[in-house]
């Protein structure tokens, strides 16, 4: 099962303070249950949590109304085809499967992104503006084949399961497994795993390159900090390329709300690092299995759709001879 559409509909609100783990808002029953932690002493992290969240990545430019994208306030014959016109209206699910997540979050951000303050991703630099055309012309072009495309695409990485993670159309929930030396982040999208050792092993060469990077954790107090290398230059977050380096922090701040922050520092393509914050929410649901390689029909259909279009512009090069 594959998705045309990778974007997610988002609710925006009113600006407050910066996020920080001490001033998440959670229901005052949640507050007095005290955080579970393992026989170590450390925080158990462990569960399935929901980073679906109705908050976009970046600041809308006029954000002085609140306004909705969430699913159900749109029309019924919008329902099932792209809504930013990126892709032909060669139809897409309808509402009953996307992930929306909760209608308003207690904090009412309007962004992901807390730094940069205006919740921005910042300007990319001449090199990254560069490669983010040059992407961009690749994937416009017809594709020859399957590696023309993206990983998403290709269903070799979720596109909302990173690193780093990022509210996607569904499939917005992670597994955490913890013992004292390795933390396992296992997404729903894609099934993708990192088994992160916490032994103070120092990174793989910088020659070896990996799809997810190459990850390392420690503690910083209460808080899990995953720091990750040596990605690709076929995988890209926002533009990034394979000089990313990208550190991810995990707080449990109380029973059910698992605060998670990323930092991603790429100085060959933003002019400033950049950092964002999701307050995931403890469920109750179970991770399934994502079947995304077999009976690839996306697929089949962008490659087969490429071969028709230069079919017929050979024709009409023909009928005009």
């Amino acid at each position: 099962m594959k998705p045309w559409f990778f974007g997610s509909f988002v609710a925006l609100a009113l600006v407050l303070p910066v996020l920080t783990p001490a001033a998440v808002q959670v229901a005052p029953e949640m507050k007095r249950r005290p955080v579970p932690r393992l026989s170590s002493g450390r925080p158990d992290l462990q569960g399935v949590w929901s980073f679906a969240v109705p908050i976009p990545l970046e600041r809308p430019t006029s954000s002085d109304e609140t306004r909705s994208r969430r699913v159900d306030a749109i029309p019924e014959n919008e329902r099932g085809r792209p809504i930013n016109g990126a892709l032909p209206p060669m139809g897409n699910y309808n509402a009953f499967w996307f992930d929306q997540g909760p209608a308003i979050v207690a904090d009412r951000r309007t962004s992901l992104i807390v730094d940069p303050p205006d919740g921005k991703v910042p300007p990319l630099t001449a090199e990254g503006g560069n490669r983010a055309s040059a992407r961009r012309a690749a994937l416009e072009r017809p594709p020859n084949g399957p590696e023309d495309r993206s990983v998403a695409e290709r269903c070799i990485l979720g596109f909302n399961a990173g690193p780093p993670m990022n509210p996607g159309a569904y499939n917005n929930n992670v597994q955490l497994f913890q013992t004292d030396d390795t933390v396992v982040i296992l997404n729903e999208m894609v099934h993708n795993a990192r088994v992160i050792p916490l032994d103070g092993r120092p990174h793989v060469p910088s020659g070896v390159r990996q799809w997810s990077g190459d990850s390392r954790g420690h503690w910083e107090g209460d808080t899990l900090v995953v720091e990750t290398t040596n990605f690709t230059d076929k995988t890209s977050w926002r533009g990034s390329g394979d000089q990313m380096r990208l550190t991810e922090r995990f707080t449990r701040v109380d029973m059910d709300t698992l605060l998670y922050e990323y930092t991603v520092d790429d100085p060959t393509m933003f002019t400033k690092p950049w950092t964002a914050r999701i307050a995931m929410t403890k469920t109750m649901d179970r991770i399934f299995e994502y079947a995304c390689h077999e009976g690839n029909h996306g697929m089949i259909g962008i490659l087969s759709g490429a071969r028709a279009l230069e079919n017929r512009a050979e024709e009409g090069k023909t009928s005009k001879q």
